[in-house]
């Protein structure tokens, strides 16, 4: 901790991961990355806790179960951001600081141009997508408002995340810290104001998110430009380089759509939930809050577990690399164990922190009872997942995730629905059904492959030689 707390006070937080403690290495570096995404979920669920007390059920619902539609379109981007990550990292590793600036702004570029047509292209899928989820009609001109304004600020955040990414790729995960927790206290006294102050509802919470999450992105981007490391943008060198695009969409690419078709088909799962009425809409949506913050620490080390594999492999270092997934593995599932029991026992207050309608406690209270403790199987995909990323193998965890969590649980959803049960609990189990298979399979697969098949830096130095 004092060599990582000497590169901040020197304004230097980068960290060489390919020497010392591993795990001094992962729990420092995963730290603030999940202080800062806990702070990043804040943008939401703050949203959410604001309509849910001084709104309606009805604004509640909207903007609590808008998720699915939201995330297909940064899930997309964030598979992209994460390839660059994979690049820069193990450019970095090899001490290649050229290829890592052209990488920079290669990536700043193609944010940019992504940005402007993932905008419009969300604004004009709002009405679709809010049908998609078989909405109530009592719901739908809320959830359409939330929506439009959330879209129109989109760049914003596309620049923090691949501008974080960027960072993160380099070991520093504390910037990124800094900045979201900034934003997400202007996020939350804007929320207040905007609903208390001048009522605007669920308008004002969606526009408070989009002036938080542009202030984030002016933040990055001064950061980047005032560096003095091998990431500091330039604005006269910003152009995409095709080669090295090529080298961030065969990495990006297959994760972009993993994710972004695991979250369009969890647009399916979002309307069988919504035909159990608002009071369900609402405790799983209370649920799901409490379910994305939960499963942070594991994400986090995931994370982490790419940025070390990416630097380590990059400079030819296999078994050190080995060692660091093992490590973060049992990381993750430690933390897991520990944060469900707290869940497990405060299940009904933690729901009625977001709303505290008896209905809504009931719905909510029994999902965590019932799916947390599977949380535990979700350590097996994520650290795996991560580390193949880390290695620039991307396409295996795409294929897994989407046989798991698309194509195997529309496929449980369909059955049970309508041959074995239709209610709420049988519904809500095919999340952990797709947990189980995936997490099997990613496991499998991590165990019989090897990790330097797709290591980036052996195409430049064969091609050198």
């Amino acid at each position: 901790m004092t060599g990582i707390l000497k590169h901040i006070k020197n304004g230097k937080a980068h960290v060489d991961m390919t020497e010392g403690s591993i795990i001094k290495h992962l729990i420092v570096f995963s730290i603030p990355l999940l202080i800062g995404n806990i702070f990043q979920q804040l943008y939401n669920t703050v949203d959410t806790w604001v309509v849910g007390n001084y709104v309606s059920n009805e604004a509640f619902s909207a903007v609590g179960t808008l998720g699915p539609a939201i995330n297909m379109f940064i899930s997309f981007f964030m598979g992209l951001s994460g390839g660059t990550g994979v690049i820069i990292s193990q450019y970095y590793g090899a001490k290649r600081y050229d290829k890592t600036r052209q990488a920079v702004h290669t990536a700043f570029v193609m944010t940019l141009i992504l940005g402007v047509i993932l905008t419009f292209a969300g604004i004009a899928a709002t009405p679709l997508l809010i049908r998609m989820m078989n909405t109530p009609e009592s719901v739908v001109p809320l959830s359409e408002t939330y929506l439009t304004i959330y879209f129109a600020g989109f760049l914003g955040m596309m620049i923090y995340n691949i501008g974080s990414g960027i960072l993160r790729a380099v070991g520093d995960s504390t910037h990124p810290f800094y900045f979201i927790v900034v934003c997400a206290i202007i996020n939350t006294v804007l929320d207040l104001v905007f609903v208390l102050a001048f009522e605007m509802g669920v308008a004002g919470v969606a526009l408070a998110t989009v002036m938080a999450q542009c202030v984030s992105a002016v933040m990055v981007i001064v950061t980047l430009m005032r560096s003095d490391e091998c990431v500091k943008l330039d604005l006269r060198l910003m152009k995409i380089d095709l080669n090295m695009l090529g080298k961030i969409f065969k990495v990006g690419i297959p994760a972009a759509l993993q994710m972004a078709i695991t979250s369009f088909s969890n647009i399916f799962v979002q309307s069988y939930i919504n035909q159990f009425g608002e009071d369900c809409m609402s405790g799983w949506t209370a649920y799901a809050k409490i379910d994305q913050l939960a499963l942070l620490p594991m994400q986090s080390l995931a994370l982490a577990s790419t940025t070390f594999v990416g630097q380590n492999l990059g400079k030819g270092n296999v078994e050190r690399t080995k060692k660091g997934v093992t490590r973060a593995m049992l990381l993750a599932e430690l933390t897991t164990v520990v944060l469900l029991i707290p869940i497990m026992l405060f299940a009904p207050a933690l729901v009625a922190f977001f709303n505290d309608k008896a209905e809504v406690v009931e719905y909510g209270t029994m999902l965590l009872r019932w799916l947390s403790p599977f949380y535990i199987l979700c350590c097996f995909n994520q650290i795996y997942a991560g580390a193949l990323r880390g290695a620039g193998n991307s396409r295996a965890p795409m294929l897994i995730m989407l046989g798991s969590f698309v194509f195997f649980r529309q496929a449980y959803l369909f059955v049970v629905s309508n041959y074995i049960s239709n209610e709420i609990l049988a519904i809500a189990m095919g999340y952990p059904a797709g947990w189980l298979l995936c997490s099997a399979l990613t496991m499998i697969y991590y165990h019989k492959t090897s990790l330097v098949k797709t290591r980036v830096v052996e195409d430049d130095e064969a091609a050198a030689d």
